[in-house]
């Protein structure tokens, strides 16, 4: 269904029939809320499933994504549609960078959460440019992070709609080697969502902007990318927020994207000489972070999933499930 608020048009999923506490699903970075299909329909009975895809995916309006407000585009779009279909007390799923997004939402807005789920979440610090377990910026600008730090050759066949596996840099490709660590059913219908992703300086990845200093690029003014830097998301008081609705983290233990050694940061690829030139900058500890900030916040349970990789909800359903269930009854 489309849902029309006064900031755009929302495509939101949803399950035919099927009433009772809302739960509202949040895709990552390169994929819409078809990435939710299956976890929608395993719901058990009293839930009310829902998934949207962010601006500039899917079958959402491409509105521009303004960097200097962080997550906040994407978050306040979700508000709003938390309001526009009385969601009030609804429970929120929030994968990778939709982690972040409902982290964002739940630090703006927690009388209206019920509960938060969290499943490989990208850092309360933003991604790329940060160190240590208190996400110290490495640089003042965020070097190291945004846009900049995607492959060329990734978002020219993105663009293209490529399908093949002939590239390591093909999104069928980057499936199978980032979001999960062993095949999983019908890749071909996720890539296909991966491929609604709008490319370009407004949308993914944004803008890139270059520095003097190692690895030469720092986050621009635009885009998805340079909204998740941690010069412009940053969540250090969200242990703060009252009330506080129960948080439930689910990772998978061998996760390449979200991890204390991302082969996404810029830090720790220089630090494996894949990226040359590095001074030294220390890997950006993505998940001692998220842990330093949860255990500040309390209300929590951190469950990791062995021989699992990014996304849990694809390659362990049946635990997935079970723990989300368990999670929302109890809440």
């Amino acid at each position: 269904m489309k849902i029309t608020t006064p900031r755009l048009t929302q495509h939101v999923l949803t399950v035919e029939g099927r009433t009772g506490e809302p739960v509202l699903f949040v895709h990552g970075n390169v994929s819409s809320a078809s990435f939710w299909r299956d976890s929608m329909a395993a719901l058990p009975d009293g839930f009310r499933p829902l998934a949207a895809d962010l601006r500039g995916f899917g079958e959402t309006d491409p509105e521009p994504v303004d960097a200097s407000r962080g997550l906040r585009d994407f978050s306040d779009d979700l508000l709003e549609l938390v309001d526009e279909l009385r969601l009030d007390g609804a429970h929120l799923v929030g994968w990778s960078l939709g982690g972040g997004v409902v982290m964002q939402m739940l630090r703006d807005r927690p009388a209206a959460i019920r509960s938060v789920t969290l499943v490989n979440p990208i850092s309360p610090y933003g991604f790329g440019g940060t160190e240590g377990p208190d996400g110290k910026l490495t640089h003042a600008d965020g070097t190291g992070s945004g846009a900049g730090a995607v492959n060329p050759d990734f978002l020219e066949r993105l663009r293209a709609g490529d399908t093949s596996d002939e590239s390591p840099t093909s999104p069928l490709s980057v499936f199978r080697a980032s979001y999960v660590k062993h095949p999983v059913p019908d890749e071909d219908f996720y890539v296909r969502s991966m491929l609604t992703t709008r490319v370009g300086e407004a949308n993914y990845p944004g803008d890139a902007v270059t520095t003097a200093e190692w690895p030469g690029v720092a986050p621009g003014a635009h885009g998805v990318l340079n909204a998740a830097a941690p010069t412009r998301f940053r969540l250090d008081d969200l242990p703060d927020v009252e009330p506080k609705p129960p948080i439930l983290w689910i990772r998978g233990a061998d996760d390449v994207i979200v991890s204390d050694t991302s082969l996404f940061d810029l830090a720790h690829l220089g630090a494996l000489g894949v990226v040359p030139g590095s001074p030294g900058t220390p890997a950006q500890p993505m998940v001692t972070q998220t842990r330093n900030v949860l255990d500040r916040y309390g209300r929590y349970r951190e469950v990791v999933l062995d021989d699992c990789g990014h996304s849990p909800h694809l390659e362990h359903p049946a635990d997935f499930q079970r723990l989300l269930a368990g999670h929302i009854k109890e809440a």
